[in-house]
């Protein structure tokens, strides 16, 4: 592949979506990367969609969001989601067709694509061994190195805490591609990494007043705090920072 973008968390966030796949088109990729947590969020059925009516080859991989929303949709135990979101699983659940729980059931943990300039590339959702370990730019390298040890390629893209961020573990160079639908850290937008020869940090601005409206228009449980908290006002770096200090990984 010469040139691969890589999408993460969108979290049902269509407006976003659709300005990131506007940006995407202009930079003529090879193929897109959907790195998990397309799931929950206030518009599934038509991100899905979207996601799949691409004219470019996509691949999937399950983020932790994913997998519980599919989780509940087959009556499997969601009770690792903490009480005050398990309705926002519920509830993306009861939005999806028995087709999406085959696409979702589809998806694999990673995948492995060879980029050219960059050479061999292992996409994770949170880390390589697990979609739900939390890490930032800030956390020590010490505890890192054996999360990553053994996995042999040059460059892991990952998400999952919804911050960019480009790193080196050891020997590896680690890159998060930050969130599309829902950043945890300003300026307002969409975050996504485009990928060959180097690596590009990018963010995509969009109306995110209209977006808070068709938000709100979903009849999404906690639609309000996402669209004022996440797309509008997304919270500062330094608070972002603090609160995944006390999850991090020790």
């Amino acid at each position: 592949m010469s040139r691969v973008a890589a999408i993460y968390d969108i979290h049902g966030n269509l407006p976003a979506l659709e300005a990131v796949l506007n940006d995407i088109r202009d930079a003529a990729v090879d193929q897109v990367i959907i790195g998990g947590d397309v799931l929950p969020g206030p518009m599934p059925r038509e991100t899905i969609a979207c996601l799949l009516d691409l004219d470019v080859p996509v691949q999937f991989i399950r983020g932790n969001g994913d997998r519980v929303v599919l989780a509940q949709m087959t009556g499997k135990d969601i009770s690792e989601v903490p009480e005050q979101f398990r309705e926002v699983i519920r509830w993306t659940a009861q939005q999806l067709h028995p087709e999406h729980e085959r696409t979702l059931a589809s998806w694999p943990a990673t995948c492995r694509v060879e980029i050219r300039g960059l050479g061999e590339v292992l996409f994770c959702h949170a880390t390589p061994r697990n979609d739900t370990e939390c890490f930032t730019r800030s956390t020590p390298e010490d505890r890192l190195v054996p999360v990553f040890e053994g996995v042999n390629v040059p460059l892991v893209v990952c998400g999952h805490t919804h911050m960019q961020f480009d790193r080196t573990i050891g020997r590896i160079r680690v890159v998060n591609a930050g969130s599309v639908g829902m950043p945890f850290a300003p300026p307002p937008g969409a975050y996504w990494l485009l990928l060959g020869p180097d690596v590009q940090l990018r963010h995509t601005a969009y109306d995110v007043m209209k977006a808070a409206e068709r938000i709100r228009d979903a009849n999404f449980p906690h639609a309000e705090d996402l669209a004022v908290r996440y797309v509008l006002h997304p919270p500062s770096e330094v608070e972002t920072l603090e609160l995944f200090a006390k999850v991090e990984l020790r």
